[in-house]
């Protein structure tokens, strides 16, 4: 029997997700990765040259059969699921007027349909077992509306909502759920959305994806509830947002996700 404990990591092609991968690598799991490119079969090769077993599986998380093909692949390791991150998750930038209806039905599907899909999944297997940890990614847009992201800033505040909820409802099962709520990092997270001609556009204003990680990997193992993920700045704005009304906070967020060419 494999001695490693398992780890399963959707969205671990780069980022992020890679990042939480190699963490978990170094403290000997085994990891199943997903992500929608081929790029996920390298990456794996990655994490395999860290002295573990990698599953690279390519999936299309926007659709209920590319998640539930992800849990049958990971399922059909026949191994005791240790750890799970659900990470996978996607941006739109622009106005919402002139966004593409798809896309943002898209959005949903993977930063929605998908989480709660893959959580119902991952809940049936862990407590039956009576461990596990799970770190759902939200976002620090969780704490704020976020108008030229208009429907992704509520799309994480579901996830970081449903994870804590989630936590209530398995306290007393030995699983636990974390919330992991990272600012602006430098990945190519706002380039996939569209959106280099905004504040976000520029990688000198984001946090180090692999302290970002760290801080996440560390709130997992430590039982926490949730973590905002980020240098001082980043975890003194979550307290800012706190208390601060819901229209500045728009406006603010406004200023920044605006695209240049549509003005200041």
């Amino acid at each position: 029997m494999p001695q490693n404990k398992f780890v399963m990591i959707t969205g671990s092609t780069s980022g992020i997700g890679f990042e939480l991968a190699k963490l978990f690598a170094k403290d000997n799991y085994d990891v199943a990765m997903s992500g929608s490119s081929e790029k996920i079969y390298e990456s794996a090769k990655e994490i395999e040259e860290l002295g573990v077993e990698a599953y690279p599986f390519q999936a299309d998380a926007s659709t209920y059969e590319g998640v539930e093909a992800f849990w049958k692949f990971v399922e059909g390791k026949n191994r005791k699921l240790h750890a799970a991150v659900l990470n996978v998750g996607v941006s739109l930038g622009g106005a919402f007027m002139d966004n593409d209806l798809e896309e943002e039905l898209k959005l949903i599907d993977i930063n929605i349909s998908g989480t709660v899909h893959t959580a119902k999944r991952v809940v049936n297997h862990m407590v039956p077992n009576g461990e596990g940890n799970i770190l759902i990614v939200s976002s620090l847009s969780a704490t704020l509306p976020t108008p030229y992201e208009t429907v992704y800033g509520p799309s994480k505040a579901f996830g970081f909502m449903f994870a804590e909820a989630l936590r209530e409802e398995l306290k007393d099962t030995g699983v636990n759920v974390t919330a992991m709520l990272p600012g602006a990092t430098n990945t190519d997270f706002h380039h996939n959305a569209g959106m280099d001609s905004t504040y976000f556009g520029d990688d000198s204003i984001k946090n180090e994806k692999t302290e970002v990680a760290k801080q996440g990997y560390d709130a997992l193992m430590n039982g926490l509830d949730h973590i905002i993920c980020g240098d001082e700045e980043t975890k003194q704005q979550a307290e800012e947002n706190k208390r601060t009304p819901e229209p500045v906070k728009a406006a603010n967020h406004a200023k920044k996700a605006k695209p240049q060419e549509q003005g200041d």
